[in-house]
């Protein structure tokens, strides 16, 4: 049975114990949502906050006939239309051409072309037994196989294009699930459940699972092109705040400055070199213990004057927070009476067992975002530091593990998808409080509208190798598609690495050069061999690697730094209107040659460039030994940048719509500036 509410311009199907929703959301754009319950529990809106739902310029229309044709609504470009038996097919209004179709195999429908014996459903809801939940399946058809899908957030696999892909929808170390594609078809697609799952998309089938929700809930809009589409989807979930301007130059990062003397040495030497820096960084256990966020006054002893005199010397300070609270800490019985602790459903409370036993505030409890900010107020951000490393503190632990990890708001969901996104909107919430306009947290995870909560997303812990560096291009490419332009890598990967190796030098210097043209410039790692233990106290149990500073990998290698590292200066401008564009419109900063190309069909295959921005053409080097390397140019007049310059052949023009070979020595990444 098909009815039109008209109070909220709502086209409702029921059949059975199933209530279905299609309704506009947006310009040019539907959202689906379906359950079995009783009663429709609409106060779940996840990444599509009512708050940012905009209103569509022309009123969407519904027609119904309930005996053949079904239910249509028509919002601008697109059109949901639904059979008098529930299959849904999305097609773009201008066109005709079919978007979105659901993977039906049964026989209810009999003048359906797909009628099947099979008894598939489109809607699969499998009840948990004792539970008002289910294991809920959405499959569609995959209407053509030469269809390229983008985004769906990162991944270590190399693929750009993930037509054909088995991704699991969780948090990883280093696995960010945000369930948004952007499809060459000519549609968005936002998988609006944060309930841990799996999204195939398969070249027979496509699928998209929530192991445990109430309800189905999707969004789909049509666009003529990549950047309209982005640009749609930030409108629904939100855009980040406006960088500030030391987000835009060099930051300095190891695992981990262990002491106060340790880290100002290494901020006035890069002073003394007159090497440009924007911000260093103060990563874990610098905290007395997990759950007590200040600094050991050990090895911390005057954090006030180590804040001044970075200021002094024109470096922003970021420290890292952990979620994790040690049973041991000084906070963790009041944050148990006050119910700021997640809960096991069994078994004792503990998440993690990393340098002491711990368990994670709750952070989508309100009371509890608000106390953890409070103590970061007082001991951090009063003191002048503005910038915070949230990191989740391994967030597979809280990502998968649903029969033990549970938050009930309304709604059975497992934590490990939402929490980042709750764990930025609590730094968020407090920094905004404060008076603070624009806002960065350094996430591990993010999910669907982390943006808005100022989230600059990492790779994680990623390997030191070359196949690591070929996945994180995907990744940030795939990310920036997927909402989130604030995206950086750890430079010269994370675990391993020796700085005295020349195989490793090479990796890092590759791996540099394409850093200056990630949309922020980050070095880190956790170098070999260990530095020896500072102390017995506090966090000393937890080592740190060798030196990480741009100086400590030889003297050819240290010129190659410098070099980038002024052209990474000298792109400050540029990179600040980049920066502007995504606050303002939800644009990436780094684009797949397509999201600028759209009518280039080769633009669409090339995985081993981009652009950053609109402007410059980067061809990273993502192979040991190579001094050449093919680049694809699209169509238009392509000049190389080297050296901060307009170079290459005395200035020769590079005439687009083709590929050239160019050089790459060590020294050099091919850039081509696009006239």
């Amino acid at each position: 049975m098909l009815t039109h509410d008209t109070k909220n311009n709502r086209l409702i199907y029921q059949y059975d114990s199933e209530q279905l929703y299609i309704e506009p959301w947006g310009p040019n754009a539907v959202r689906v949502r379906a359950t079995h319950l009783p009663e429709f529990p609409t106060n779940l809106d996840w990444a599509l906050s009512s708050e940012l739902r905009p209103s569509t310029p022309v009123p969407a229309t519904i027609e119904i006939d309930n005996k053949v044709e079904g239910g249509k609504l028509t919002n601008g470009a697109i059109q949901a239309s639904i059979s008098p038996r529930g299959k849904i097919i999305i097609r773009n209004t201008n066109t005709g051409k079919v978007l979105l179709e659901e993977y039906m195999r049964n026989r209810k429908d009999p003048i359906d072309p797909k009628c099947s014996a099979l008894d598939i459903e489109a809607r699969e809801f499998k009840p948990h037994p004792g539970c008002d939940d289910y294991h809920l399946t959405l499959r569609l058809e995959s209407i053509d196989r030469n269809e390229k899908i983008y985004g769906m957030g990162q991944y270590q696999q190399p693929f750009l294009d993930l037509k054909g892909v088995d991704l699991e929808l969780a948090h990883r170390n280093s696995q960010a699930s945000i369930p948004f594609a952007v499809s060459s078809l000519g549609y968005g697609f936002l998988w609006n459940n944060p309930g841990v799952g799996r999204a195939v998309l398969g070249k027979n089938v496509m699928s998209f699972e929530a192991f445990s929700t109430r309800v189905l809930d999707y969004w789909i809009v049509a666009g003529d092109s990549p950047k309209g589409i982005v640009e749609a989807y930030a409108d629904v979930t939100g855009k980040v705040p406006m960088m500030p301007e030391y987000g835009l130059g060099f930051w300095q990062c190891k695992l981990r400055y262990q002491t106060q003397d340790e880290l100002l040495k290494v901020a006035r030497e890069y002073k003394k070199r007159n090497l440009p820096i924007d911000l260093i960084v103060i990563d874990f256990f610098h905290w007395p213990l997990q759950g007590e966020w200040k600094f050991d006054p050990v090895y911390w002893p005057d954090p006030d004057a180590m804040i001044k005199e970075l200021k002094d010397l024109n470096i922003e300070l970021m420290v890292s927070i952990w979620p994790t609270v040690d049973i041991r800490s000084e906070n963790y019985e009041e944050m148990v009476a006050k119910g700021y602790l997640i809960r096991t459903d069994r078994g004792i409370r503990n998440g993690m067992n990393f340098q002491g036993e711990t368990i994670h505030f709750d952070a989508t409890h309100p009371g509890s975002r608000k106390y953890v900010w409070d103590k970061a107020y007082q001991n951090y951000f009063s003191k002048g530091i503005r910038v915070f490393w949230l990191d989740e503190a391994e967030p597979e632990y809280t990502a998968y593990d649903f029969d033990n990890y549970r938050y009930h708001l309304g709604s059975n969901v497992t934590i490990g998808n939402i929490y980042p996104r709750e764990y930025a909107r609590a730094f968020y919430e407090g920094q905004a409080a404060a008076g603070q306009q624009n806002i960065v947290n350094l996430l591990r995870c993010a999910w669907a509208g982390s943006q808005k909560y100022g989230a600059l997303v990492w790779s994680g812990d990623i390997a030191s190798s070359w196949e690591s560096l070929r996945c994180q291009l995907a990744a940030g490419l795939n990310m920036g598609i997927s909402g989130i332009p604030w995206w950086t890598t750890d430079i010269g990967g994370f675990h391993g690495g020796d700085p005295t190796k020349e195989p490793f030098r090479e990796l890092l210097v590759r791996w540099f050069q394409w850093g200056a043209f990630c949309p922020v410039m980050r070095l880190h790692g956790d170098r070999e061999p260990k530095q020896p233990q500072h102390g017995t106290t506090g966090g000393a149990g937890c080592l740190s690697g060798a030196e990480n500073e741009v100086w400590s990998y030889g003297e050819e290698v240290y010129k190659i730094c410098v070099k980038y590292l002024d052209i990474r200066e000298q792109l400050r401008d540029y990179t600040r209107e980049l920066m502007r564009e995504a606050h303002e419109k939800g644009t990436p900063v780094m684009r797949p040659l397509f999201y600028e190309f759209p009518d280039d069909a080769h633009a669409w295959t090339v995985e081993d460039q981009y652009l950053y921005g609109s402007k410059y053409l980067c061809a990273p080097v993502l192979y040991p030994g190579q001094k050449t390397r093919s680049v694809y140019l699209p169509k238009g007049t392509w000049t190389f940048f080297q050296d901060g310059a307009i170079a290459g052949d005395h200035g020769k023009e590079y005439i687009g719509g083709k590929t050239v070979e160019v050089d790459c020595p060590v020294e050099i990444m091919p850039v081509f500036v696009r006239a």
